[in-house]
């Protein structure tokens, strides 16, 4: 992957959050990330690029959002995989809430975890607790060992999780440990990057939430020198049984078989991202841990984006005042 690239992918998230913000609190989360998508979709396909979505928002039937399997860019320069989420908290950007981002992976063509849109459960660590974690083990025995890594007890280890009710028995649980539970309403890729970053106060990220989630943070992971395992599951595993989530089940379960996935195999970082040649890219549209949101003043809008390269080992924050014409 040619690290020239770098500008140009900033780029894509920055269109997608700029599109996705003029729905900012319209109470539709739909409209916004429709917009963001055919955003990202224009700007990707002005690249010299020969890419492929490898995890995104849906499968080919779900067009137009960016499909697994697209091809995106001019199809002549460099093949490269990429994971995207034009907008990572959609609700949260209809509602007005922080937190919202436009964020994508790229990297060399055939090292992303090429995989369905469903759920996946997530274990996520910083560069200290690095090769501690193992999902074979119940969360409770991680979290000693990471508290072992770390040099600190339990009840000063700061754990991050998703507010949902699958998760309400976990949170309890933790609780009772005597560990920090920070609760967060949508979009785990901020607080799984948070992890990494020694001035936040997380420790852990765990929880079950979206796959192409769980990839693009992967990649961010990798390229920070954190560490991560995962599991793919069905939603029938994740919301309990009805017709409706078997259904869907049956259905993610042949997506899987098709990609030659195992669904309950434990997913290292290496099957996730196999190598350091990553680049992750993310804009903020509302402010929030990882970003500040967008701002508008009179014909100028300025964006916040983050732009880490695991290749060159370095992290950037931008940002970049667009004039806009009258």
């Amino acid at each position: 992957m040619k690290h020239t690239l770098t500008h140009p992918f900033y780029r894509v998230t920055e269109a997608a959050a700029i599109a996705g913000f003029q729905w900012l609190g319209r109470g539709d989360k739909n409209l916004a990330d429709g917009a963001a998508v055919d955003a990202m979709r224009r700007q990707l396909n002005t690249m010299s690029i020969d890419g492929t979505i490898v995890i995104g928002e849906g499968e080919i039937d779900e067009a137009p959002m960016l499909y697994i399997g697209e091809k995106v860019g001019q199809s002549d320069g460099v093949q490269i995989d990429i994971a995207v989420d034009p907008i990572e908290g959609t609700r949260m950007t209809a509602c007005g809430q922080t937190n919202a981002l436009s964020v994508m992976a790229v990297a060399e063509a055939g090292t992303l975890l090429h995989a369905p849109d469903m759920y996946m459960e997530k274990l996520i660590v910083g560069p200290q607790a690095k090769g501690v974690i193992d999902l074979h083990l119940s969360l409770e025995e991680n979290l000693h060992l990471i508290s072992q890594a770390l040099q600190k007890p339990l009840s000063a280890l700061t754990v991050s999780i998703l507010d949902k009710p699958r998760h309400a028995p976990i949170i309890s649980d933790l609780y009772k440990l005597g560990v920090r539970v920070f609760t967060f309403p949508d979009g785990d890729v901020s607080a799984s990057l948070l992890t990494c970053f020694p001035a936040q106060p997380i420790d852990v990220m765990y929880g079950i939430g979206g796959a192409p989630e769980g990839v693009i943070s992967a990649a961010a992971i990798r390229a920070l020198g954190g560490d991560m395992q995962a599991r793919l599951l069905t939603r029938e595993q994740v919301k309990g049984a009805s017709p409706e989530h078997q259904h869907a089940s049956i259905a993610e379960i042949g997506r899987c078989k098709a990609m030659g996935l195992t669904l309950g195999n434990v997913l290292q970082l290496d099957d996730l991202a196999k190598n350091d040649n990553v680049l992750f890219c993310a804009t903020g549209i509302t402010g929030g841990d990882l970003l500040e949101g967008i701002e508008v003043s009179g014909s100028s809008i300025t964006v916040h984006s983050l732009v880490i390269d695991g290749q060159q080992r370095t992290t950037q924050w931008l940002k970049t005042t667009h004039r806009l014409t009258p």
